[in-house]
């Protein structure tokens, strides 16, 4: 049984090891090294056998911080630019369709997976949520969530350096600006995370993410607060998020890791590149920056594509944007795929029964 004191030593490794990443990806030039570095580096931890964790409270803490400094990011125009989102909603409702169509069939094909298995690790996003429906569902619980958490990683990865090739620049910070107010950091962090918590009760996606963006979203827009986030603040909650993705392989066998790593990179390439080929179509229809786009549309993790936004200069209310707008979508479509596969299952085992079949 694990006691608080082993709880805290496993924090102070994990936190350890993702401050450890980031400086070895700022030295080494790597892209967003605040969440790429803690992210690959606590991931190769977590392989070779150490405990890895981020704590929930701390992760919450996290999210919270991410949500302000979005909110700090939307000016006059934000409005401006938000005729243009129906249509990127649709292209990026589109795509979602056509990674999990692709991905699900590769999955029956290649792999051999059972449906519901097939199913949930083929689902772009909403993690936690599929691993709910995962314990209900029958299927491989162990592959769903290594395939999935390897998008995750993986995405957090192959994004900036996409981006990166495109020739932006994804390797320099954008100037500090004015930063908050201590006490109105402190302020407005305990009245977002209120918030947070009220949406969390409602079962809203990403709560605590939004309740940060809405609550500093409102109070720049009325001046009743000025400044960005400070990076004393920013930064850290980047580190704890990249080793929170990586920590996600802890515990992982090597049979399990062998079956499913291979399976979960090739799905990730199947989803990347889809989002590239929507977010090139959707550039023929509107007036937005492509990386801006692609990081608005690459399926990962929705605090960790927000929190990309704010580093790589992108507009993070649009990304967040359609980052919930996945999550909505895939929140009704994933109970509704897993129906209608178990509906399926029950026929052919209807059928297998009638041949006296025991398979």
């Amino acid at each position: 049984m694990k006691t608080n004191a082993d709880t805290f030593k496993t924090t102070i490794l994990t936190l350890a090891a993702g401050l450890a990443g980031f400086a070895l990806a700022r030295w080494i030039g790597f892209p967003a090294p605040a969440l790429t570095g803690p992210a690959l580096l606590v991931m190769l931890l977590s392989l070779t056998g150490v405990r890895l964790q981020v704590p929930i409270i701390l992760r919450n803490g996290c999210f919270v911080i991410i949500g302000l400094s979005l909110g700090t990011g939307v000016t006059p125009d934000v409005y401006q630019t938000a005729a243009q989102w129906p249509v990127s909603f649709l292209f990026l409702a589109a795509s979602i369709l056509m990674i999990f169509i692709l991905c699900k069939t590769a999955l029956r094909r290649l792999w051999k997976q059972d449906r519901a298995t097939a199913i949930l690790s083929s689902v772009p996003g909403h993690l936690s949520y599929i691993l709910g429906l995962s314990t209900q569902s029958g299927g491989n619980i162990a592959m769903i969530s290594v395939i999935q958490s390897t998008r995750v990683l993986a995405l957090t990865l192959l994004v900036p350096f996409a981006v990166g090739l495109m020739g932006y620049d994804v390797f320099h910070p954008a100037p500090p600006g004015l930063g908050m107010e201590p006490l109105v950091l402190v302020a407005s962090f305990t009245l977002a995370l209120l918030l947070g918590l009220v949406l969390l009760r409602f079962k809203v996606p990403a709560a605590l993410l939004l309740g940060g963006m809405l609550l500093s979203t409102s109070t720049h827009l009325t001046g009743l607060v000025e400044g960005l986030v400070p990076q004393w603040a920013s930064v850290p909650a980047f580190v704890i998020m990249g080793a929170m993705i990586g920590s996600r392989f802890s515990g992982v066998s090597f049979a399990m890791l062998r079956m499913a790593f291979v399976a979960g990179l090739a799905l990730t390439l199947i989803a990347f590149a889809v989002t590239i080929f929507f977010a090139l179509c959707l550039m023929q229809f509107v007036d937005l920056p492509l990386p801006q786009v692609l990081i608005a549309f690459a399926p990962g993790g929705v605090e960790s594509m927000a929190a990309m936004a704010l580093i790589m200069h992108a507009d993070p209310t649009f990304v967040a944007a359609h980052h919930v707008w996945r999550l909505v979508i895939l929140t009704f479509m994933a109970p509704v795929l897993l129906g209608g596969a178990e509906g399926n299952d029950d026929a052919h085992s209807g059928k297998d029964n009638k041949k006296g079949g025991s398979e």
